[in-house]
């Protein structure tokens, strides 16, 4: 119907209110008017008075046209200024402002200012001492480095976390499409079924996990006594099983670590080679990101325990948890030192572990 004119379409309508309302006898008196190839057809005809009995007009309704906007040097020079002010906003918002088609000003952003987007990364929050703490292990790890190169892979590092039996639904990723809201709820208990989980790995190998449970087989919460029975019971003996010299052992300053009768059963064992808060080295408070566990441990694991709705958790973890990365986990972790050396103890802004 968009290849007739107004004039033409006027014509239809006087014929056919001519030929009272027959589309027939319509296209038959257009006879003359057209050759056959170009006449109106009887559907065009129906289709053009349907039209006018609707809107009241032979003349189409005109679309605005987006303004073409072009990838000239003012253009690419106001983008850069309005960058340069905020580099926050969206893409969507920016072009409103600077009145550009957004598909122009994304090119501007890539090819012409060589820009690219990214995501904030949350990072543990440091204490103002925490900085200097941070340089204070890092060069005592780097000196004994130089002395003996392979003293990374003596340390065995240990830390806890929690795993959730239900996992996590992310209501903002999950959407139901259909023609009436279909009142899909999910249930949760009040009080989540979790597992409280320790570990402790070294290039060389791996000791547990050991799941924190009482006599019913039921989570409990890690105090004093209980990390203390861990150690004696799982930890001391299964360290002894494993042919291991000169082995040093972290543990972050989480109260039950910290406790005076937990730092002297520690030293029993590993005497001075003990790096913990109140231990004969110090461990730098916060430092996730010098955690082997913290930093991909536990995330590498938690991807794969619940990547099949398990209705239990032991089977699963134990399942993933392998030594065979271990070593390169632990190289990664030499990388780490330089980088928050060279930043003056900064908290690491990504993740430069690689598989």
């Amino acid at each position: 119907m968009n290849r007739l004119t107004p004039e033409q379409r006027f014509q239809i309508v006087q014929f056919y209110f001519e030929n009272n309302g027959s589309v027939r006898n319509t296209y038959r008196a257009l006879r003359p008017f057209y050759r056959r190839q170009n006449r109106p057809s009887e559907q065009l005809i129906r289709l053009t008075m349907e039209r006018f009995r609707t809107t009241f007009t032979l003349i189409d309704n005109l679309h605005p046209q987006r303004r073409r906007t072009v990838r000239t040097e003012k253009a690419i020079a106001t983008v850069e200024r309005s960058i340069e002010e905020d580099p926050n906003e969206s893409i969507r918002h920016r072009a409103q402002e600077l009145d550009l088609c957004p598909s122009t000003l994304w090119k501007i952003l890539r090819k012409d200012l060589g820009l690219r987007a990214y995501k904030i990364q949350l990072v543990q929050e440091l204490k103002p001492n925490d900085l200097q703490a941070r340089r204070r292990f890092v060069e005592w790890a780097q000196n004994e480095i130089a002395v003996v190169p392979d003293f990374h892979k003596r340390i065995l590092f240990s830390n806890e976390a929690h795993f959730w039996l239900n996992g996590y639904v992310n209501k903002q990723n999950c959407r139901i499409w259909s023609e009436a809201n279909p009142q899909v709820y999910v249930e949760t208990p009040l009080h989540l079924e979790k597992l409280t989980v320790w570990c402790g790995l070294w290039a060389g190998g791996m000791i547990g996990p050991y799941f924190f449970k009482n006599d019913e087989s039921h989570n409990v919460t890690v105090n004093g006594d209980r990390y203390r029975a861990m150690i004696a019971n799982f930890f001391i003996p299964e360290l002894n099983n494993h042919d291991v010299q000169e082995l040093w052992f972290q543990q972050d300053g989480a109260i039950c670590h910290t406790a005076r009768a937990t730092i002297d059963l520690l030293k029993d064992t590993f005497g001075d080679r003990l790096i913990s808060r109140f231990g004969p080295v110090n461990w730098s408070p916060r430092s996730c990101d010098l955690t082997p566990l913290d930093y991909f441990l536990w995330g590498y694991v938690k991807s794969l325990v619940y990547a099949d709705e398990p209705q239990t958790l032991e089977n699963n973890i134990r399942r993933v948890i392998r030594p065979q990365m271990l070593e390169k986990v632990i190289e990664n972790w030499t990388s780490r030192l330089d980088y928050i050396r060279a930043s003056r103890g900064s908290p690491m802004p990504e993740i430069i572990f690689k598989m």
